[in-house]
């Protein structure tokens, strides 16, 4: 998902972030000091009774329940999905509401949509008009020809209370405003009805987040249908209506409630939605049934729909209808997937014991799956689960499912859509490369991890986009090096180093739709952020003491930035502002320089002591070239052809110790109070090493200085200095290392396993190193017969010829991402 927007959007931003703006609130007009370690109160909201200064909710927080019942009708040869349903809204604010918000997320496709008159042809502009012809690619055309062909957005109808009453619709781009008969006061609830339906768009056309998927070859469709009901937008403490119009990159931030759904499909298919079945006994066969319950104590997945069953299905087809009715509690969503081609699989995960219950982990595929959704899918749901759960909360849903279909991943309660599949060979079988594995494993983990965030713990995804993205590609990252460390999973501190150093970048705090680059600001950075703070900064004990501190705090409940950075704070016991201040709220990098190491010598006032040292050091300095060459040219000095005519002084050096020199030492040592004549016969006694090590801070971004430090005889030893070094001065400290007379300093290293996301190794040792790199050779071609021809005609073709490809392979990459960048 790669957004690329004017510099004029980086800066819509839900908070104050630039560092120019802080300085409005502590105004400095004198000097150059940039206090790196300012506190956020004066960028943080106010805490109030809702949301208190330790980052839990306050004792009055409160927020809406919003209650569903729907009948829900997909017409499989219309593509087309119609249904009715009974909302139950609870007023738990204090204020008394005139008018309820409900998502039309399904508007998005219409013509007329602010996110489609928005589009922009190309999805980069910041480097200045094009100079390439213009063109259109076939997903391009695809797209809007499927656009034109139909009908999009919803049909709605019947809107009224619970006497019957028509209720005034205001539709407003994706959204819709529902004026009350009644205004709805604190404690109340209210009752209202609506009849919708819409034509379900072509995934793979559009490139939504939900849609049909059409399999030429057998003529059938695999139908994921997420955002498709009216759903009440949320009224929150902080922003009152969420009513933020959905351009395709934002997600939703929604109400909690309970779910009563009953979904009538071709009765050949298998459905597979949030919730718990309620009417296993009147879909499937007492065979599927049976399986089901084998399942539970299986040390592998059970198919409850194996290959061959969901290949004979494949070729039916039918005019008569199922219901399955599903009732989900406390969930803040509700998505399902439908199709005649799955194949199903399930296994029982019981976490924490056989007193806590068990969850059924399952999987739904079509045939292109195979051995790799067979072998990975429901096993990837298990061990996330098996994780998260060490990190937040018991998973406190019946059912985690992993469902295949043309989504690359999407996230819903107790749901969600993968896409990897295997490939299709020559002789007929099934493949799949090592990338498709690990795209299957690393979706699987993360979308099922969204499950925990934001599902649970319920974050604004459409303002703070790294809110449940980068909190759950940390955690996912943890997962995956528990999985497989050797499968690259992209959320690492070195993983971040190019886009920190990058001028595209803006702030994470950033909101959601003006970001230019989502992946790393809202994915990696963020969780790279985390990975430093737990594995650098706080420790893993003090970390994961707070993150579960966080994850409980906020279970069922929508924290928000101020929220999580104030309790991973007072959970920790550490002050964290630097931090969120510097990763969050700036573009700031790091980088580290070790500029300058001294080796100081204790001047101990004993000139026996002292002149010695002196001597050695002239000594040690190399001889003067001028010297050296009178030497060799056998010239003989004045004073060795006149040794009759010699003092005390040629016979003896300037470091000559004398009772002058001894005299001024012993007066000195009388001079001195006894604690400070023991503090110095102890330092000569002792005779350590005293170096001090000076530091620039290049990136801007202050940080924990990580020293290794390598001595003479071979030893190793790992430093530690806290980020609080800098608070003085952010742009150059110095530091004194003292060591013990044996323990010689060879060479120094800054971050030298990458822990940092140092943006320049380089200049992070001491003395410098070689820099490694690499050298192309290639042969020239010959001139073909042509005598004379100049041989650098050869390469410059030769160079061309692969700056065309690439060029070629750039515009088509191109072309796909114009269309992901209004659509995902």
């Amino acid at each position: 998902m790669k957004f690329k927007l004017s510099k004029i959007a980086a800066l819509l931003l839900p908070l104050v972030v630039s560092s120019s703006l802080h300085a409005g609130v502590v105004e400095q007009t004198k000097g150059n000091y940039v206090d790196k370690f300012r506190q956020l109160d004066e960028v943080l909201p106010t805490p109030n009774v809702y949301r208190n200064a330790a980052g839990e909710p306050g004792h009055q927080y409160w927020q809406q329940q919003v209650d569903y019942k729907i009948k829900v009708t997909l017409d499989e040869q219309k593509r087309y999905l119609s249904g009715s349903q009974t909302i139950s809204y609870q007023n738990n604010s204090p204020d008394t509401l005139k008018y309820l918000w409900l998502q039309l997320d399904q508007n998005i496709f219409k013509n007329d949509s602010i996110a489609e008159m928005t589009t922009t042809y190309s999805s980069d502009l910041q480097s200045g008009p094009s100079s390439k012809p213009a063109k259109l690619s076939l997903n391009q055309l695809r797209r809007q020809q499927f656009m034109s062909d139909n009908e999009l957005g919803y049909t709605l109808s019947n809107i009224k209370d619970s006497s019957g009453k028509a209720l005034n619709a205001t539709v407003v781009g994706t959204l819709m405003r529902v004026d009350l008969n009644q205004p709805l006061k604190p404690g109340k609830s209210v009752d209202l009805s609506l009849d919708f339906g819409f034509n379900i768009v072509e995934e793979d056309a559009v490139n939504s987040r939900s849609g049909y998927e059409h399999f030429e070859e057998d003529g059938n469709d695999i139908f994921l249908l997420a955002q498709w009901f009216p759903r009440l937008a949320a009224y929150t403490d902080y922003e009152a209506w969420t009513n933020k119009e959905f351009l395709g990159r934002g997600e939703f931030t929604l109400e909690f409630g309970n779910y009563d759904v009953a979904i009538t499909v071709p009765a050949d298919h298998l459905v597979s939605a949030t919730g718990e079945l309620t009417n296993a006994s009147k879909v499937l066969t007492k065979e599927q049934q049976k399986r089901l319950e084998q399942a539970k104590k299986a040390d592998r997945p059970v198919f409850i729909v194996s290959e061959d069953e969901a290949i004979e299905n494949e070729k039916e087809g039918t005019d008569k209808q199922k219901t399955w009715q599903f009732k989900a509690n406390n969930v803040r969503d509700f998505a399902f997937a439908s199709s005649r081609k799955f194949i199903w699989d399930a296994k029982g995960y019981q976490q924490g014991g056989k007193e806590r219950p068990l969850v059924m982990a399952m999987s739904f595929y079509p045939k292109e799956g195979g051995d790799l959704w067979k072998k990975y899918s429901t096993e990837s749901v298990i061990h996330t689960m098996e994780v998260y759960s060490r990190f937040s909360f018991d998973y406190p849903y019946p059912v985690a499912q992993s469902v295949n279909g043309p989504v690359g991943g999407m996230e819903y309660p107790m749901i969600t859509f993968n896409g990897p599949r295997t490939e299709l060979q020559k002789d007929g079988s099934r493949t799949y490369t090592q990338a498709e594995k690990r795209f299957l494993i690393g979706v699987v983990i993360h979308e099922v991890g969204h499950i925990y965030f934001p599902m649970i713990v319920n974050s604004d995804e459409r303002q703070w986009t790294w809110m449940d993205e980068g909190l759950n590609s940390f955690l996912d990252g943890v997962a995956g090096r528990e999985w497989d460390p050797m499968i690259p999973w992209g959320v690492e501190a070195r993983d971040v180093v190019d886009y920190m150093k990058s001028q595209s970048q803006v702030p994470i705090m950033t909101q959601s739709d003006s970001v230019l680059h989502l992946g790393p600001n809202a994915y990696s950075k963020p969780a790279a952020a985390l990975n430093i703070l737990r594995e650098v900064i706080l420790g893993r004990e003090l970390f994961d003491f707070a993150f579960k501190e966080y994850a409980n705090r906020w279970k069922y409940k929508r924290p928000t930035p101020s929220d999580f950075f104030r309790t991973m704070e007072e959970a920790s016991g550490v002050d964290l502002d630097w931090f969120w201040r510097g990763w969050f709220y700036t573009t700031d990098h790091v980088d580290i320089s070790i500029d300058k190491v001294y080796q100081l010598r204790l001047d101990t006032k004993n000139p026996d002591i002292d002149f010695g040292r002196l001597r050695e050091e002239e000594l040690n300095k190399p001889v003067s070239f001028h010297v050296k060459r009178n030497q060799e040219e056998g010239k003989v000095l004045w004073v060795d052809k006149n040794k009759d005519i010699s003092d005390f002084y040629d016979e003896n050096d300037r470091f000559t110790v004398t009772n002058k020199e001894r005299n001024e030492y012993n007066k000195f040592l009388k001079g001195l109070k006894p604690w400070e004549r023991k503090t110095l016969e102890r330092a000569v006694n002792e005779d350590k090493n005293y170096y001090v090590l000076e530091f620039s801070n290049l990136g801007g971004l202050v940080m924990p200085i990580l020293l290794q430090l390598t001595y003479t005889d071979g030893t190793v030893e790992d430093q530690y200095i806290p980020a609080e070094i800098w608070r003085r001065n952010s742009q150059k400290v110095q530091k004194l290392i003292v060591t013990d007379k044996t323990k010689v300093l060879k060479d120094i290293a800054v971050d030298p396993s990458w822990e940092t996301a140092d943006i320049d190794i380089e200049n992070n040792y001491y003395p410098r190193r070689i820099i490694p790199s690499r050298i192309e050779v290639f042969k020239a071609k010959k001139p073909s017969g042509k005598v004379n021809r100049d041989i650098m005609q050869d390469i410059k073709t030769e160079l061309k010829t692969e700056k065309d490809e690439k060029d070629n392979k750039d515009a088509k990459s191109d072309d796909k991402n114009a269309i992901e960048t209004e659509q995902n």
